[in-house]
């Protein structure tokens, strides 16, 4: 019987997998969300490698996830972007999300960049809004869902790492500098991530303003985990794909975050390549 916990059997197995694939070593992870998976057709001279002939990788299910590794160059830094991430919603044991990451990890990546589809809580948002992740509010790990549970991985990180600046500052600040050189605004808010797949109830959206939450989605905090755990430098992305009313006059849809993602993918694109170029 498999366990719900992730074991350096499965990193190991799955990371000499990846790195028989290339020849350069990527320095820059990036996680790409609904809607957002056609930035990596811009990466110059790609190795792509379908999640699924990969062990032990936790299969992506969901329209507008492509499933696969493309590893190649932009903007001069060698990057491996994961175009499909896998959720908590399809099945996958929350640790074992975490595996992409190990693995960036094992390879010896510093930064991650994430991106998600968000819904806009934030009274200020509107669909085709861009905003930085300041910090997240992890309702499923307060529940119990943490990447973490389970036997610690020393070799990664201490048993209680420490969650207090998850997105970097300095990163933080550099994105919003190359979104000013764009004139491309960039807000910075919360990040709130729940199990999905069902959307948001205009309850749920009241609680969540309440508490402080300015976009909602059904990923990211888990990675985000995960990369904070073995140090990596963070730098959040979430694509606000439709703006939320809280009196439940307006209803999501799968097809629209899609549309919206699309519509956004090239104002992100300049602000990741921007960032890229400067790190």
């Amino acid at each position: 019987m498999m366990s719900e916990f992730l074991t350096y059997h499965e990193i190991d197995a799955a990371t000499d997998a990846v790195r028989a694939r290339f020849t350069t070593i990527p320095q820059i992870g990036l996680i790409l969300g609904s809607g957002l998976g056609e930035l990596a057709d811009s990466i110059e001279n790609p190795t792509i490698v379908p999640t699924h002939e990969i062990p032990f990788w936790p299969v992506s299910t969901v329209p507008g996830h492509k499933g696969r590794l493309v590893i190649g160059e932009l903007e001069g830094k060698q990057v491996m972007v994961l175009q499909g991430r896998t959720h908590f919603y399809e099945g996958h044991s929350v640790s074992k999300i975490g595996l992409p990451i190990r693995v960036m990890q094992r390879l010896g990546m510093q930064t991650l960049i994430l991106t998600n589809a968000s819904g806009g809580l934030n009274d200020a948002y509107y669909a085709g809004d861009i905003m930085l992740i300041k910090d997240h509010l992890a309702l499923l790990p307060m529940a119990g869902q943490n990447p973490l549970r389970g036997p610690n991985l020393d070799e990664f990180g201490p048993r209680f790492p420490d969650m207090s600046a998850v997105y970097n500052p300095e990163l933080i600040e550099l994105a919003q500098e190359v979104g000013k050189e764009l004139g491309i605004k960039l807000h910075e808010g919360v990040y709130v991530s729940l199990s999905g797949p069902s959307f948001e109830t205009p309850a749920d959206c009241r609680f969540l303003k309440m508490v402080g939450a300015d976009a909602v989605g059904m990923s990211t905090v888990p990675e985000a985990i995960v990369a904070k755990h073995g140090g990596m430098d963070i730098l959040g992305f979430a694509t606000i794909t439709n703006k939320i009313d809280p009196d439940g006059t307006n209803k999501a849809s799968h097809e629209e975050v899609l549309q919206v993602g699309d519509q956004l993918a090239p104002n992100l694109m300049k602000v990741i390549r921007g960032v890229l170029r400067r790190l």
